[in-house]
């Protein structure tokens, strides 16, 4: 790989943090997820993460293989396969960037002094203080942009319009309980259409559209939780696609990692 030298750690494996490892993966980076041991990603199809249960994922060409072996990590990553680790926490090994994708919409642990390079996306991060750059998740004008001083737009609860649908595109859990679902992702619904249960409930589909994320299957959830996504463009084959958004920000994280890198090369303190 073209920047071998230089591994790439991304806490979180859900779709966007997927997106950003694509991106480094195509410019020619060793790639390290973390993950839970139970995560709750909504778009699985084209998240790492599924590799946790699934021992392995294939999303647009890119492999992502769970490794629990920590000495096969390197190696793994540099023969283009992402490996995935469960570790809540970074794995043990000399990590040339490490990308905080995690989406908490708070800095959980991340420090500036975590890798030469630390890169936090979306709001609770600050430029400078406790990372060197943030990339903005907000959909809009600077969605993907890199932000060297200050911090992303704040949290606003609500998620980005698409299709004319916002809040309303995300299933949330109306109890507490297990999932149980009666639909797959990417299945078109027509509004109405009973989709599953969360403890009992029913979870019907809030308009016509595509089934673009459900948690897994038996996963057991608080009350209020994001369990799914609808998608109000009636494309099945976009929820099996890595989206805009997580591309744009992925973007903005090679972007940010070069910028970084080609400044340590002009001053002579990287090989």
């Amino acid at each position: 790989m073209m920047f071998g030298r230089h591994p790439v750690v991304i806490r979180g494996g859900g779709d966007l943090a997927t997106g950003v490892a694509w991106r480094l993966n195509r410019a020619g980076f060793p790639v390290v997820v973390c993950e839970l041991a139970e995560p709750l990603t909504v778009r699985r199809t084209v998240a790492l993460s599924s590799a946790v249960l699934d021992e392995s994922v294939t999303i647009e060409g890119l492999v992502g293989r769970r490794i629990d072996n920590l000495d096969e990590l390197i190696a793994t990553a540099l023969a283009g396969v992402i490996p995935v680790v469960v570790s809540p926490g970074l794995p043990p090994i000399d990590a040339s960037v490490v990308v905080d994708a995690r989406l908490a919409k708070v800095n959980i642990d991340t420090t500036i002094d975590d890798a030469e390079t630390v890169i936090g996306l979306g709001p609770g991060f600050t430029a400078g203080i406790d990372c060197h750059a943030a990339v903005e998740t907000k959909r809009g004008h600077h969605l993907g942009r890199v932000i060297w001083e200050g911090s992303p737009a704040v949290n606003t609860g609500t998620p980005g319009i698409i299709g004319g649908r916002g809040s309303e595109r995300v299933l949330r859990a109306p109890v507490e309980g297990r999932a149980e679902w009666e639909c797959s992702i990417g299945d078109v619904v027509t509004e109405g259409d009973r989709l599953g249960s969360i403890g009992g409930v029913a979870v019907s589909a809030p308009f016509d559209g595509a089934i673009r994320g459900l948690i897994t299957s038996a996963a057991t959830v608080g009350v209020g939780v994001k369990i799914g996504d609808v998608d109000p463009r009636p494309d099945a084959s976009a929820c099996h696609e890595i989206s805009d958004k997580a591309l744009a920000v992925g973007g903005g994280v090679v972007e940010a990692v070069l910028s970084r890198l080609g400044s340590d090369l002009t001053s002579g303190s990287s090989e």
